[in-house]
């Protein structure tokens, strides 16, 4: 919801080998370690990280731009996409060949270097113990992270005890190094019962679990009926396989129903699917190596103490938690079990991917080699969109965002694109001389810039705008946003707050006064809408009208940056819907009455006091909305005002009144110039756009009417 003062609605050891070994599908760097040695003692071309001074990260944040990183350049995104279960083979056969020796840690090549400060990311592997779990991530995360992953040899039969002890001599050891940084355990399957452990048996030192698809219920699996039989297969032919694939794949008749939905020939359907299995067949000699008959046995002995171990340690968990969660596992109920462990792990959040399977990061390598429709998901993608990546102890919003990529961003924007082509928004801005123009010219590329506006109907009119400032001038708009987007309500009947994600994801932050300096501090493009929720949600016949606060706080905290102020007007929401019933209707029928004062009661409050006046913690509801035809959007934005300079004045009560009033009225002014301009505009009805795109093509630009 859109947030009073700010915020927008838019409608997740040991010795090892000495020398560098590179495959051919990229690399891993593999450091020489003792046990008791600390591991980062290894990596001989790192230095230190150096202090978490703000002025310094400011300093690489605003080197770093504020829009969409390498927006045009897609050669890395290239580069993963091209990525096949293949590379993963060959990685852990070379991992595998003269394997020996305890588990310990290497740091793939394709990580390269991260950036300064970043946090220290220890990937626990899964069942196959091999460490290349986060194969399709590594250059993305190693952008953020300096990544460790653990290696246990197939011949290592370390006990999850010891396990547990030698992942926590790195944490400890690292905490010393660098006490003020986090320590990210993503664990995926057993890995995922490792890192609880670890946390459970460290509450005070600052961790953040990542658990994909957790084995926590595997004590429920009839593990004991299935060992004597693995005892009596071949070495060659034996359950490692089969239990693999079908942790790979889910349902392999969901392959075959998945295949049928695209009402492909049978025969096409079955070639493609034998293609798949042929393919896959190659490589299992591989998988055979990783998981011997031995192996394989010594592990699902081990499970049943690994699970019974981690679930009687959740309550001692301080750790803030991030679980993902598969919905194709047949073995393990990886949803109903994440579920669990999402209501038994105090400070935890869940993500679900209803139609990934149990390899949650490997899934879309084993899919696409079997022509199999899986959602890929991406960690760091993930990461940003929750909210949980930072660099220090405690969050910050504002200088802790990393700009998208352009893989993120395209993913990100794709789902609503439609309104922006529906709506056919009309830009406009004003140049240093007073000029307007169509287009986004007038708007100044350095920050800080503050963009105050009027928040249209359940803030749709954020999406076009966020849109168009990336796709025509690579500008990232931060947004002060509705608190109730960031914490997760512990009542009532609120939106989940993964509904949230692609919000946070695109940058904006909870509205305070704090993330508002922080921002200004970081030189961002920052949108502000001092109607908030009021504006957003307003009654019938209140279309266009502002409910601003009394309150002019933004200039003065904008003039002590010396910001430019820009007002912009927006319309169209009346030519897409009407408001037929609004709160006070609502709040005449008891049942949503009810439904409203149990939201709002739940729901994260804007303001902690009573000043905003009519538009401060505005009660949650959602009006009753007739459609119509989708008309236009029209964007009109005004000359920038400067504060540089006038930070002393504007100390003044009246004279930053003044100012405020200023922009107030511009916003107004702005608002009735379009309205009146629109009228004249003969592709305002979505009928008539569509025509001339049929004419003229659909990438063309829709005119409008004459400046």
């Amino acid at each position: 919801m859109a947030a009073n003062g700010a915020c927008f609605i838019a409608g997740g050891f040991l010795p090892v080998f000495g020398r560098d070994m590179k495959s051919t599908a990229g690399g891993l760097r593999k450091n020489p370690i003792s046990f008791p040695i600390r591991p980062s003692a290894v990596f001989a071309d790192q230095t230190p990280a150096p202090g978490d001074a703000e002025g310094g990260r400011l300093d690489k944040m605003r080197e770093a731009g504020a829009g969409v990183s390498k927006r045009y350049d897609n050669s890395e995104v290239e580069k993963i996409e091209r990525r096949s279960l293949k590379d993963y083979l060959e990685q852990s056969k070379e991992l595998i060949r003269s394997d020996g020796g305890p588990p310990r840690w290497f740091s793939p090549l394709e990580c390269g270097s991260p950036l300064e400060s970043s946090p220290l990311l220890l990937f626990l592997p899964g069942f196959d113990g091999v460490g290349l779990g986060l194969i399709l991530h590594h250059q993305t995360l190693g952008k953020l992270f300096d990544v460790w992953c653990l290696h246990i040899p197939v011949a290592d039969r370390t006990t999850f005890t010891e396990l547990v002890k030698l992942v926590e001599i790195t944490v400890r050891s690292e905490n010393h190094r660098l006490p003020n940084k986090p320590i990210y355990l993503v664990g995926e399957s057993l890995g995922g019962c490792l890192a609880l452990a670890v946390a459970a048996r460290n509450p005070d030192i600052d961790l953040a679990l990542i658990l994909a698809n957790p084995a926590t219920s595997v004590n429920k699996l009839p593990l004991q009926a299935v060992i004597p039989l693995l005892s009596l297969m071949p070495d060659k032919l034996h359950f490692s396989l089969l239990f693999m694939l079908g942790l790979m794949i889910g349902d392999p008749l969901r392959m075959v129903f998945a295949d049928a939905e695209k009402r492909l020939p049978l025969q096409q359907r079955v070639g493609e699917i034998l293609q798949g299995l042929l393919s896959l067949s190659s490589y299992l000699s591989v998988q055979s190596d990783i998981l011997p008959r031995e192996t394989l046995l010594w592990k699902l002995k081990m499970l049943q103490s690994v699970s019974t171990f981690s679930n009687s340690c959740l309550d001692a968990i301080k750790a803030e938690t991030l679980i993902l969660s598969s919905g194709k596992v047949q073995l393990l109920s990886s949803q109903k079990e994440c579920e669990r462990l999402f209501h038994a792990v105090p400070n935890c959040e869940i993500r679900k991917f209803t139609n990934s399977g149990h390899f949650l990061f490997l899934g879309y390598l084993i899919t696409r080699l079997l022509k199999y429709q899986e959602d890929g998901v991406d960690l760091i993608t993930i990461i940003k969109g929750v909210r949980f990546y930072r660099r220090t102890k405690y969050l910050n919003y504002a200088l802790d965002y990393i700009p998208l990529t352009p893989l993120e961003y395209k993913k990100a924007t794709e789902p609503f694109r439609w309104v922006d082509f529906a709506t056919c928004p009309v830009m406009l801005s004003t140049l240093e001389d007073k000029k307007i123009v169509r287009g986004l010219a007038g708007i100044p590329s350095e920050g800080p810039v503050l963009f105050v506006g009027y928040h249209m109907l359940l803030g749709i009119e954020t999406i076009p705008l966020t849109l168009h400032f990336m796709d025509e001038r690579n500008i990232t708009l931060r947004a002060l946003a509705h608190p109730m987007m960031f914490k997760r309500p512990t009542g009532g009947n609120l939106l989940d707050i993964s509904m949230y994600d692609i919000i946070r994801l695109m940058g904006a932050v909870p509205v305070s006064s704090t993330n508002f300096y922080k921002l200004m501090s970081s030189k961002s493009h920052i949108l502000l809408y001092p109607g908030g929720m009021r504006e957003a949600l307003h009654r019938k016949g209140e279309e266009y009208k502002l409910f601003w606060p009394e309150q002019t706080e933004f200039v003065r905290i904008a003039a002590r940056f010396g910001a430019k102020i820009i007002p912009f007007g927006v319309i169209g929401e009346d030519d897409i819907g009407q408001v037929v019933i609004d709160y006070n209707d609502l709040m005449r029928i008891p049942y949503f009455r009810n439904h409203i004062v149990e939201n709002t009661t739940y729901a994260a409050k804007a303001r902690t006091d009573d000043t905003g006046g009519e538009v401060a913690n505005q009660p949650v509801h959602m009006p009753g909305i007739l459609p119509k035809l989708p008309g236009r959007f029209y964007y009109l934005f005004g000359q920038p005002i400067e504060t540089e300079g006038r930070y002393q004045e504007l100390r003044e009560k009246e004279k930053a009144r003044e100012l405020y009033l200023q922009v107030k009225s511009e916003v107004e002014s702005n608002i009735a110039y379009l309205k009146e301009k629109r009228k004249n505009d003969p592709y305002r009805n979505i009928l008539a756009r569509l025509l001339f795109l049929g004419r003229h093509g659909f990438t063309s630009e829709v005119p409008t009417f004459e400046l």
